[in-house]
Order: structure tokens, then sequence, then C-alpha cells
């Protein structure tokens, strides 16, 4: 079998692996058994070949890496969805809020309510911030 076979096989092992590993590294090497692969195909003796796969994986690794993980600290990082995105949100008490029971409307919608420190009573035309979601509950606490 020739060499540039055997750097494409490779290529590809480590191509399927980093889809299932998700950490770029596989597909660095991935990428350098490719360059390789292309050494091979212009004749390179062996040693060169393991050279070039080297360069080419060094260069990865110390080029391209460092700049994507800069790129995945940027993203946000996690975003909430459903009804945990709305911890955090801004609520008006339309029935008194206790420890117990009480209504809020939370982005145009009603939600039943209890409040976060049980001993507090919130009346009605409060603003609380929703500090959890238990269930269909939305446990409030008043804003200062």
């Amino acid at each position: 079998m020739d060499e540039w076979t055997i750097w494409l096989i490779l290529a590809a092992v480590l191509g399927i692996a980093e889809i299932f590993t998700l950490t770029t590294v596989l597909g660095l090497l991935g990428a350098a058994a490719l360059f390789t692969a292309a050494a091979a195909g212009l004749g390179l003796p062996v040693p060169l070949q393991l050279l070039v796969f080297a360069a080419a994986s060094a260069a990865g690794l110390l080029g391209v890496r460092p700049i994507a993980r800069r790129h995945l600290r940027q993203l946000p990082q996690s975003q909430r969805f459903g009804v945990q995105a709305l911890v955090g949100k801004t609520a008006y008490v339309l029935r008194e809020v206790t420890g117990q029971d009480g209504r809020v409307r939370i982005g145009g919608e009603e939600w039943s309510a209890r409040a976060y420190d049980e001993t507090l009573v919130i009346p009605p035309g409060a603003v609380v911030d929703v500090i959890e979601i238990e269930g269909a509950t939305a446990l409030v606490y008043p804003r200062e």
C-alpha cells in the first residue's frame, strides 16, 4: 500500500474521531495527516513525511488551537431556554404574594408565585424579580 494512502486513512480516522470528541485536537492532527499525505504523494521519504506531520501538527496545535479557544471563551457561557430564561426577569404582582401563593405577570404571562423569603408579604402592584422557577411557580423577591 502506498504511503500517501496510509496518511489519508489516518486523516479520515482522526477526522471521524474528532466528530465524536469535539476537542479540535484530533481535527488538527487529521489536517496534519492530510498535509503529510500530499508530501508522500510528492515522493518524500518516510523520515521527511514524519517531519512534515510533526511540523504541521505543531503549527496547528500552537497556532490554530489558541485562536479557537479564545473565540470559544467569548461566547456566552450558557443560553437559557424555556422557563429558565425567566429567571432574573422583572415581574409585576397581580395578587398579593406570600410564602404560600400569589399571582404575578412575567413578560405578558400570568404566573402563580410565592415569595422567595417565606416571611415576606408583597402587595399588588409591586415590582419583583424572578429568583427561581419551581415547576409552574415563580419564586420572587421584591425590588429595593
